[in-house]
């Protein structure tokens, strides 16, 4: 059964070039929120891959983006494809809008990459979640900008 107090969510796959300003904005203050003050870990969140990557967009009916990742190609990062910079807004947390933004994100991989293995770089912490979706651990754990990751991968 659904939570009724569950945000109704509009899900979009953009590509860079087809972004506003502020739909840009956007993606990048939530990203850097996350990623940079609520982890009080600095690092380079802006890497400078962006433009060749899909952006998977779940905004609310007043168009408030509340969840966020980013889709990479084969090659790019990895051998395989691979779902990164995965964000949900604190104002949404706590009605598995995660979960919904990775089931939307691997159905996008596996609709762009058929038959292709999809790999993320996961917070340690995570794996639980992660592991739920059907990703498995690839790797040892390895400090990256300061946090625990691992290594997992899901068939595509």
């Amino acid at each position: 059964m659904a939570d009724v107090n569950a945000p109704a969510i509009t899900w979009r796959c953009w590509q860079w070039n087809e972004w506003s300003n502020t739909q840009l904005y956007d993606a990048l203050r939530l990203r850097s929120h996350i990623f940079v003050v609520e982890q009080n870990c600095v690092f380079p969140e802006m890497d400078g891959i962006d433009p060749d990557c899909e952006h998977v967009c779940g905004t609310d009916a007043a168009g408030r983006l509340l969840a966020y990742a980013r889709l990479l190609r084969p090659g790019l990062k990895y051998d395989e494809a691979s779902i990164g910079r995965v964000v949900v807004d604190e104002s949404a947390r706590g009605f598995k809008l995660g979960v919904r933004l990775m089931e939307t994100s691997l159905a996008l991989c596996r609709a762009r990459w058929p038959g292709q293995p999809i790999r993320i770089g996961a917070q340690q912490h995570l794996g639980k979640f992660y592991g739920s979706l059907g990703f498995m651990q690839i790797s040892e754990p390895y400090l990256e900008d300061g946090i625990w990751h691992i290594d997992m991968r899901v068939a595509g």
